[in-house]
């Protein structure tokens, strides 16, 4: 039985930057909880149950970048057996979207079945991949983006009214070799209907208005024609970057990600250097 891969474009993607760029978009920092449940699966995928718990943090902003930490857990049941899969991604994009450090551990039954961590850096024709774990590698890929300005790319169209858009993005995870292609629909501006089962946790934010949401990614390297997606999420976003009602298609199964706890975290008061000054050491996760 396959080990479940959280779906990191997702959650990443979905990070909200405590920063004013991208046409002044200006979003939060914040930690999130999201109860996970099978929505269906195929008889293809043997899975006949899955229930588990999403966290997901976003500290930092423009000056000293971004990090998000990340820890996705669930069970899956099957007709032989009963798994306990545990993803922890810990992820640092500096504020311009140059660089972008990353590091995963994925346990299955409490045992480490595997640890990657390496540094990505986009250049003006391509991104360079140094991998240090599991074994040192050095990968160059397709010029793309980082998931910060990947997001802050999709808020700034949500206002602006586009509702379909193909880009690419490059987020670490899988072997960290590949750079996906993203296909983006994006609905009308709605409000929430009485009887919002994530309202308790939203509070304040209950009202706000939100845009559906669709995304399907595809490997940038195929062999044309038409092509199902590697996989596929759709969610609800608010403008302050908040996501919620989320499901993740992975093709023989899916599952939803429903908003249990939101805690607002303080935005970062660190002024901006001075341009000329020395950059701040860059953190690795």
């Amino acid at each position: 039985m396959r080990i479940v891969r959280a779906v990191l474009p997702t959650l990443v993607l979905l990070a909200p930057v405590a920063a004013q760029a991208q046409g002044a978009v200006t979003l939060m920092p914040h930690r999130a909880v999201y109860d996970l449940k099978l929505d269906k699966a195929t008889e293809q995928s043997g899975i006949s149950n899955i229930s588990g718990r999403m966290v997901y943090e976003f500290n930092g902003s423009a000056c000293e970048g971004y990090t998000v930490t990340f820890r996705f857990v669930t069970e899956i049941n099957t007709a032989d057996a009963t798994r306990v899969t545990d993803q922890q991604t810990t992820t640092f994009e500096d504020g311009e979207g140059k660089t972008f450090n990353f590091a995963t551990k994925s346990y299955i039954d409490r045992a480490l079945d595997r640890e990657l961590r390496g540094t990505a850096t986009r250049e003006a024709d391509a991104v360079e991949v140094k991998i240090e774990k599991p074994q040192p590698n050095d990968i160059k890929l397709p010029a793309t983006q980082f998931p910060t300005q990947h997001m802050l790319e999709l808020v700034n169209r949500a206002e602006k009214g586009d509702t379909f858009y193909e880009t690419t993005l490059f987020d670490g995870s899988d072997e960290a070799d590949k750079v996906m292609t993203t296909t983006i629909v994006i609905g009308k501006p709605t409000k929430e209907q009485a009887g919002d089962a994530e309202a308790g946790p939203l509070k304040d934010l209950a009202d706000d208005t939100y845009w559906p949401v669709d995304i399907a990614y595809f490997d940038l390297v195929g062999d044309g024609g038409e092509e199902t997606p590697d996989y596929r999420t759709s969610f609800k976003l608010h403008a302050n970057g908040l996501t919620r009602d989320l499901v993740m298609d992975y093709g023989d199964f899916s599952m939803t990600g429903t908003l249990v706890n939101l805690d607002i975290l303080p935005a970062s008061s660190t002024p901006c250097p001075d341009e000329k000054a020395e950059p701040k050491p860059q953190p690795k996760p």
